[in-house]
């Protein structure tokens, strides 16, 4: 959850209530859904945001919503906009992996240094947060009085380039340097080079911008010293470039919306894909921005009373929208039917509950009455989880030791360190020769590490990974697991076959499929389910001593001596005998 500083005193000043205390700031921001995390030593205050509201990642927009909160705004509020006198031409050279740029000018700015503080926060709260750490989108704000921009196409009366360069190629002073870099320069040698370099440095080119001067910003990296920002600054050029037009679109109307609420006015930047450049499909190669359009949605007023347990007239709903910086038309039929216009920064409400949510905060969550729910039942614990409460019991008065793993792994760990090959399988052996763990993994899209890439698509990679890092212990070492795994299918209508498997390691220096044998048999016995144990192979065992899982009639599982290969490739110098199979069974 980000956590964001905010100087009362400009609170007071942006909300117009500067009879308000620090204590009473933080009651009310409390009403909102911000938790008072405590004080800078400037006398800060910090606070920490629901990760949605991004909105409210700086004092403008902290102040903008108490003043809705307050009843002071009221409905949707979209600034005004000059006509464009400024383009961002986008060449056909631009990286690939970088394609897409937006930006706004913004006039008469007068920041003092909180309220320059406010802005770089804000920035960095952007990138942190929607901008995936400057990989999905970045921030650059430049003072426009230092980019000269000589007209490049016809129509254009000013204009900057967004293009790709040679990591050698031109120099350039960075902020906080004062020698002339090349990107690949600063990518070794400063420190926000260093920091930012995983983001660019696999790029045959580098994103660049350039004015009639020449490069004076290096996104996502690091803008140029010639168009630094300060407090003499009262024109700005507001630049983003990213992975995904929606996405810098939305991180640029929340800093416009911000800089307007200190006074300034917002000017058009027109966007101008090159033939050949890869462009928005969705929007065009011809933009212009910011993109300050007002979304739309429907709600009923049936669903508001039912998920807030509270009766209302249709003004009351209407009020509360309008107090939540919305505006909203109710219409009369079979039901009430509110539709509601939401401003650009409100980048959260993504659907009838988001607007459900507002009405509720704006009405006040304190003064909702707590009700006994219609419904007569009473709570107890499922019946699959009676079942894994039993199997699990049985297998620790076996002497295995229960454990509870990581349902996320990589393809290494699932696959290749036991010998198997995604594709081959279902979840249990059968008769068509289908290979335990062997089904198509339900893969991460944008995995946050290596070592986590899909989900398991069985159990025992996770025991010998235990046993992996165990082996400082002394033997024997009786492991067991009853745990989540998954694999793609199709015939699901989630497109994912989930299950929970039962799987059980003994490792020993007398471990045999006997040994593995004799613990299955004795669960089995436990829930009067008839096993057999038909010859069958699989690579992750070894072949004359494996056997399937059949219980009551039905192939469920696998179960044999694991294969020398499997034990060197985890470092096991014991046998390990194992089992896994699917706890269905046992019902």
């Amino acid at each position: 959850m980000p956590v964001v500083d905010v100087d009362p005193d400009a609170l007071r000043g942006l909300t117009g209530r500067t009879d308000k205390t620090d204590e009473e700031f933080r009651e009310d921001l409390f009403g909102l859904g911000l938790e008072f995390e405590g004080e800078t030593d400037d006398g800060d205050l910090r606070f920490e945001f629901a990760p949605d509201r991004l909105d409210r990642l700086s004092v403008e927009g902290v102040a903008r919503s108490l003043r809705y909160h307050y009843g002071d705004d009221r409905g949707v509020y979209v600034p005004d906009t000059n006509d464009a006198e400024w383009t961002i031409e986008v060449d056909e050279s631009v990286p690939d992996e970088r394609p897409y740029v937006t930006g706004a000018v913004v006039r008469g700015v007068d920041l003092d240094e909180a309220g320059l503080e406010s802005l770089i926060q804000l920035q960095e709260k952007l990138h942190a947060t929607m901008g995936r750490g400057r990989a999905k989108g970045a921030i650059g704000i430049h003072d426009l009085a230092m980019v000269k921009g000589a007209p490049l196409r016809e129509g254009a009366e000013r204009s900057i380039t967004y293009r790709g360069i040679e990591p050698d190629g031109e120099t350039f002073v960075p902020l906080d340097s004062t020698d002339e870099l090349t990107p690949a320069e600063v990518l070794e040698e400063h420190d926000t080079g260093r920091t930012y370099a995983d983001i660019v440095s696999e790029y045959d080119r580098y994103p660049a911008i350039y004015d009639e001067l020449g490069l004076f910003s290096f996104p996502p990296v690091i803008n140029g010293r010639r168009t630094e920002v300060d407090t003499e600054s009262r024109e700005l050029l507001v630049e983003l470039t990213g992975t995904d037009q929606w996405t810098i679109d939305k991180m640029c109307t929340i800093v416009c919306y911000a800089l307007s609420a200190r006074g300034a006015t917002i000017e058009e930047v027109e966007i101008a894909y090159a033939d050949g450049a890869t462009h928005p499909e969705e929007y065009g190669s011809d933009l212009v921005r910011p993109n300050l359009e007002i979304d739309e949605k429907s709600v009923t007023h049936d669903r508001i009373e039912t998920l807030l347990g509270v009766d209302f007239e249709p003004e009351e709903i209407v009020d509360c929208f309008e107090r939540s910086g919305l505006d909203a038309t109710y219409s009369l039929g079979e039901e009430v039917t509110y539709d509601v216009e939401i401003p650009p920064y409100r980048v959260d409400v993504l659907h009838p509950l988001d607007l459900v949510d507002d009405v509720g905060r704006a009405h006040g969550f304190d003064r909702l009455e707590p009700r006994y729910p219609d419904a007569g039942t009473v709570g107890g614990r499922h019946e699959r989880t009676r079942l894994e409460d039993a199997v699990r019991t049985s297998l620790v008065g076996l002497g295995f030791e229960d454990l509870l793993n990581f349902h996320m792994t990589s393809g290494e760990e699932n696959y290749d360190r036991m010998r198997i090959e995604p594709g081959t399988g279902g979840a249990a052996v059968d008769g068509d020769g289908g290979v335990l763990g062997g089904g198509d993994p339900v893969e991460i899209t944008e995995p946050y590490s290596e070592e986590y890439t899909q989900l398991r698509t069985w159990a025992l990679p996770s025991l010998l990974i235990l046993l992996e890092g165990n082996t400082h212990n002394a033997y024997p070492q009786d492991v067991a697991e009853i745990g989540f795994v998954a694999e793609r299918d199709e015939a699901e209508n989630t497109g994912v076959a989930e299950s929970r498997h039962v799987a059980g390691a003994v490792a020993r220096r007398d471990a045999s499929y006997e040994a593995a044998k004799g613990r299955l048999q004795a669960v089995c016995d436990d829930f009067g389910a008839d096993l057999e144990t038909p010859r069958t192979d699989h690579p992750t065992f070894i072949d004359g001593r494996t056997a399937g899982v059949v219980v009551d009639g039905e192939s469920v599982g696998v179960i044999g001596e694991v294969h020398p290969e499997v034990l060197v490739e985890h470092d096991l110098e014991v046998p390990v005998a194992a089992f896994e199979f699917d706890l269905d069974a046992l019902r």
